[in-house]
């Protein structure tokens, strides 16, 4: 047999396996807080729990460790098993790497993170990632001179983040105007972070749109890290008791939208 056809089918073979349904347990597990947000100084050590639940109708077994994570300003996640530049996770030391839940069974889950003596001021931020036993390592299959890795399980991972020596964000909002946010043209801030932690707006805004309908902006509240300048949707929410007509442009746009250290004054018109 040539080349060609040992190649065509390897990949036959891993198209019919991708084709075919992976037989594993399901992952039903609840976690919460579903992020945490602390302070420290050099030399503290912090003491930390999270509740972990296993939701489903028989036992299950879960690997806990740590990522690293990266969040581009067009708020794609990305995780990262090797150690990053500046990581803290060297920082960390988790109760367990592996626990058991019996069926509907809860238990709370403990970490610490020793700040060193000589931490600078910054944002420590790691990911505590709870999964499906054989997620950590996934299936590997190696045929036909071609890896494919398949995740057999879920996750769940949980923001952690520390400032460290007092840092903050330090958020400006640049201007609102209007871009198309998932197929919807929506109301839009762009935000620039130039403290040393990661910022959320929060709040809503009282707004009007050519037609009268009256309606409010809620911001979006993923984190803007250090040094991003990111754009945020703000979201149409209908008032109380009434139904979202599709808006009208212009919108007449007015209040605060808040964020960690203060607040944005907004009154202005947005263009279509």
């Amino acid at each position: 047999m040539n080349n060609k056809k040992t190649s065509l089918l390897a990949l036959g073979f891993l198209s019919s396996l991708m084709a075919l349904p992976v037989y594993a347990d399901a992952f039903e597990v609840a976690v919460a807080p579903s992020r945490l947000e602390l302070s420290a100084k050099a030399s503290q050590r912090l003491g930390q729990s999270i509740d972990i639940q296993n939701i489903g109708k028989a036992p299950t077994e879960l690997s806990i460790r740590t990522l690293d994570w990266t969040y581009s300003n067009e708020g794609q996640i990305s995780y990262h098993e090797a150690l990053i530049p500046n990581s803290c996770r060297p920082w960390v030391t988790l109760e367990k790497n592996i626990i058991k839940l019996n069926a509907q069974a809860k238990r709370t889950f403990r970490f610490q993170i020793e700040v060193p003596a000589n931490a600078p001021r910054a944002e420590c931020r790691f990911m505590v990632a709870i999964e499906g036993k054989e997620a950590a390592t996934n299936t590997v299959l190696k045929t036909g001179g071609a890896n494919l890795s398949l995740p057999v399980n879920g996750r769940i991972a949980v923001a952690v983040y520390v400032a460290v020596g007092g840092a903050e964000p330090k958020l400006s909002i640049k201007q609102m105007n209007v871009q198309n946010v998932k197929g919807q043209k929506v109301p839009v801030a762009t935000v620039t972070n130039q403290g040393d932690a990661h910022g959320r707006l929060e709040g809503l805004i009282e707004a009007t749109d050519a037609k009268g309908q009256a309606f409010e902006l809620a911001p979006e509240t993923t984190p803007v890290l250090p040094g991003q300048t990111r754009t945020l949707a703000l979201l149409p929410q209908a008032l109380a008791k009434q139904t979202l007509q599709p808006l009208t442009y212009p919108i007449q746009a007015k209040g605060s939208i808040d964020w960690d250290k203060g607040s944005f004054k907004i009154n202005q018109a947005v263009f279509k």
